[in-house]
């Protein structure tokens, strides 16, 4: 029984930041999904794949699957680097490239 420890990263269909705070453990999947032959659904017998359990911190997660026994891995987060622009700077008169419509 394997499983990862991860930050989630915000969606695209949201601005806030919420839940991004908080750590994530879930389940790797034992066994491979089946396609029903008749309907043609993708079933699996694993149930541990339902479960996403959610932490404060990294340590309290680490701690969790170390004192149960789940061999772990962990997934760092991706910090994003973001310019800052201001939008007067579009109208410098000493700007690189001619400001146009």
């Amino acid at each position: 029984m394997s499983a990862k420890i991860y930050r989630p990263a915000k969606t695209a269909m949201q601005s806030g930041k919420a839940k991004t705070n908080l750590w994530v453990l879930e389940f790797d999947p034992e066994k491979p999904r089946t396609i029903d032959p008749i309907m043609g659904y993708t079933s699996s017998g694993d149930m541990k794949q339902q479960v996403k359990l959610t932490f404060e911190s990294q340590e309290l997660a680490e701690a969790y699957a170390q004192r149960n026994g789940i061999e772990y891995r962990i997934i760092l987060p991706k910090e994003a680097t973001r310019k800052v622009v201001s939008y007067p700077d579009n109208f410098k008169f000493n700007r690189i490239q001619p400001w146009t419509h």
